[in-house]
């Protein structure tokens, strides 16, 4: 029996209104609650926060400045049309695309790369 479930996925950034907006829409989910400092998106299988930091400063992968702490993958059916809509979303791409034919690397609007890929099983 596990011990723990699966709450949310918190993301550090500095307007979490442009944030939510553009998780629930890429997700298909709903924002649930919205503030200055605070919004949550809920989907069908995950809540995702946005959460409001001070001095915030986006991940700048791959170079180590500013490292990643986590990613998100997407498991999407086709990858040109899965990013198109992610950048006309506010996504935008990132220049290191280490295997473009099976997944592609992104940012989202507070600079959060995630991917978009095929290869993950259901």
């Amino acid at each position: 029996m596990p011990r723990a479930r699966l709450g949310s996925i918190a993301l550090d950034c500095d307007s979490p209104t442009v944030l939510a907006t553009f998780w629930a829409e890429l997700l298909g989910g709903e924002i649930a609650f919205i503030s200055e400092t605070f919004a949550a998106v809920k989907t069908d299988r995950v809540w995702l926060t946005a959460v409001r930091v001070n001095d915030y400063q986006p991940p700048t992968w791959p170079d180590a400045a500013f490292p990643k702490q986590m990613h998100l993958d997407l498991a999407v059916d086709d990858l040109d049309q899965a990013e198109a809509e992610a950048l006309g979303l506010g996504a935008t791409r990132a220049s290191e695309q280490p295997a473009p034919d099976r997944y592609r690397v992104l940012a989202d609007p507070a600079g959060h790369p995630f991917c978009l890929s095929t290869q993950i099983p259901e």
